[in-house]
């Protein structure tokens, strides 16, 4: 293949990398600075790329030349930025991830699918009480948070309105996007050993709050239960309820999952390693991506199906969840 085509097959690659609302020749022309003709010359192979702006265009869309070039190579390319490094905090962590959902949401083609090890994020978002907890959690114990340090948790004292917004439009953009999970008896357990170590640790302000964040961990499984039902999304709140996307439930009693994501869009796939709690590593790999697919794509067909059928797993399943938080709630 002679230098020209490899510029032009470069360039195709980058146009599979956008979102379809973006144009290949407005992003190109933005990132190295010249202009749209300039960019159309690029792509076209008319002009040759320099190392310069090969090395702008392979940092800015994370590309792995060798990769690219079909390279003998052992080496993938991740991308991410942790919670706590430099000026990257949880603020910005969930806009991040509301980004990566927007994006999702932009392809007309699109699935999410989700190996859980514990209860997926965004459920999480649908309820006020489970974010105030959460996020205190997050910021207090996983990333240390001066400001945290000595301070008990009380319900009333959250009034975090950035993070309660940038929560609801989560949980919105997650409403239209159609999804697939893997779920295990054991991804409860997260949330209530991080319930418990408050309680035991007298960081709870008031036994009243403990009982809300346990009927509120109900709540969420009765949403969860009722969305399996009726294999869809839909907004929490009983008024004015608005169906989504579909949605699937499987369980698979023999694999506690990773919490590993993997987006299905179009012909496109990208996977997201959870790592340290709060964070996650990216790649758009191909080779990575299709293991990643066909490894979840096994699991399922070990797995039942929740959603809309098999009523009486269904129930057996989230009955059993129930009986944990019952238990745990009680002994207060």
């Amino acid at each position: 293949m002679g230098q020209e085509n490899v510029q032009i097959s470069f360039f195709q690659h980058i146009k599979a990398l956008l979102p379809p609302h973006l144009s290949p020749v407005d992003e190109i022309a933005e990132l190295l600075n010249i202009s749209n003709d300039s960019a159309y010359r690029r792509i076209r192979g008319e002009k040759p790329i320099s190392f310069d702006e090969l090395q702008k265009l392979c940092g800015h869309f994370k590309i792995s030349l060798d990769q690219f070039l079909h390279l003998q190579s052992d080496s993938l390319v991740f991308t991410g930025r942790s919670v706590g490094q430099g000026a990257f905090n949880y603020e910005q962590y969930l806009t991040d991830v509301l980004r990566n959902v927007q994006l999702m949401n932009s392809f007309p083609s699109r699935e999410l699918y989700y190996l859980n090890k514990d209860i997926p994020v965004f459920h999480y978002f649908l309820f006020p009480e489970m974010v105030a907890f959460k996020s205190f959690f997050w910021v207090k114990t996983i990333l240390h948070s001066p400001q945290y340090a000595n301070q008990a948790f009380r319900l009333d004292d959250f009034k975090d309105e950035k993070i309660f917004a940038l929560g609801r439009q989560l949980s919105e953009a997650y409403h239209i996007l159609p999804s697939q999970e893997i779920w295990n008896i054991e991804n409860i357990n997260s949330t209530i050993r991080q319930i418990e170590y408050y309680k035991n640790s007298g960081v709870f302000a008031s036994k009243q709050d403990i009982l809300t964040i346990y009927d509120c961990l109900q709540k969420i499984m009765d949403h969860l239960e009722r969305q399996a039902e009726a294999g869809c999304k839909f907004t929490a709140g009983g008024v004015g309820e608005r169906k989504g996307a579909a949605y699937k439930i499987y369980v698979n009693e023999y694999i506690l999952g990773d919490n590993t994501i993997l987006a299905v869009l179009g012909d496109r796939k990208i996977t997201y390693i959870n790592h340290s709690v709060l964070n996650y590593l990216v790649t758009s790999d191909p080779g990575f991506c299709e293991h990643t697919y066909q490894n979840i794509r096994n699991l399922i067909k070990r797995s039942m199906l929740i959603s809309e059928v098999s009523e009486k797993e269904r129930r057996r399943f989230f009955n059993n969840i129930r009986e944990k938080i019952t238990a745990r709630r009680n002994a207060l």
